[in-house]
């Protein structure tokens, strides 16, 4: 805005340092009132455009409930999700595919990033997650313990041995000496537990998240063995992020404490 100011003939000599008096004070006024305002790493005060948040299948109702609350809290956002299996979504990562967040289900696959140098900066820790073992609705097939998935007969389905809900399965197995040939190996936690939800198989072993979204669709079944072979899920900004401001955002937002709320109902527990 451009201020005109009218001048006498004669200017007083008390109005000139009025004036420059005045002008100071308005400076420091305006200084005040920046500094006690919200800050926001945006630098213009307002975050905007779109955030792709490639993610974990298990984070899938959390995260789209962070999604949704980001969005309300930043209007001209919008996060716009990729859920699936953390090694393929870090391959894809690495071969190019545009994001700005990853957030893994191990840190085996946030090191595929990492190693590859799409991450920018170090990634951070933010819940972790324990296996449970999805059965028909009622249990028939009475499973009450790892062991039993072995049980002649019983269809059991489990993730891809390259897939974190699988690799922390393949270790518990291993760990309690148990031998288990599955009827199929899936490419990510929903698709397992997706085979149980339609009866195509009588068990699966996932997440206690994934048990927890299904609702009555599934029965669960606890073990011990998964207190050995818990998940940590690694959130990091990519590097090549076309919305860096807003990607930052949306990891503060998962981290705060209104985002572990959100993820510590949906099953999740803290690192």
């Amino acid at each position: 805005m451009t201020r005109t100011v009218r001048r006498t003939r004669r200017p007083f000599p008390w109005a000139a340092g009025g004036a420059a008096a005045l002008l100071a004070l308005s400076a420091c006024s305006s200084s005040g009132s920046d500094s006690s305002a919200k800050p926001d790493s945006s630098g213009s005060g307002e975050l905007s455009g779109e955030v792709t948040v490639f993610a974990a299948a298990s984070l899938k109702e959390s995260f789209t409930t962070l999604g949704e609350q980001f969005e309300k809290e930043h209007p001209g956002t919008k996060v716009t999700f990729s859920f699936g299996g953390s090694d393929s979504l870090a391959a894809s990562i690495t071969g190019g595919a545009p994001a700005d967040v990853f957030a893994a289900a191990s840190p085996k696959t946030m090191k595929i990033v990492t190693d590859a140098q799409d991450a920018s900066g170090a990634p951070a820790t933010f819940v972790r997650n324990e296996l449970e073992i999805a059965t028909l609705p009622g249990n028939p097939g009475k499973i009450s313990s790892l062991k039993d998935l072995t049980k002649a007969g019983l269809k059991v389905v489990l993730c891809d041995k390259e897939v974190p809900c699988g690799a922390a399965a393949q270790k518990a197995l291993d760990a309690s000496r148990l031998k288990l040939t599955p009827v199929s190996y899936e490419q990510d936690v929903k698709a397992a537990l997706t085979k149980v939800e339609l009866k195509e198989a009588d068990a699966a072993v996932v997440y206690k998240t994934d048990v927890h979204a299904a609702g009555d669709k599934v029965a669960g079944v606890e073990f011990p063995e998964a207190a050995d072979a818990v998940n940590d899920y690694p959130i990091a900004l990519l590097k090549d992020a076309k919305n860096a401001e807003a990607a930052k955002a949306f990891i503060a937002l998962v981290r705060s404490a209104e985002g572990q709320k959100v993820l510590s109902g949906a099953g999740f527990f803290k690192p």
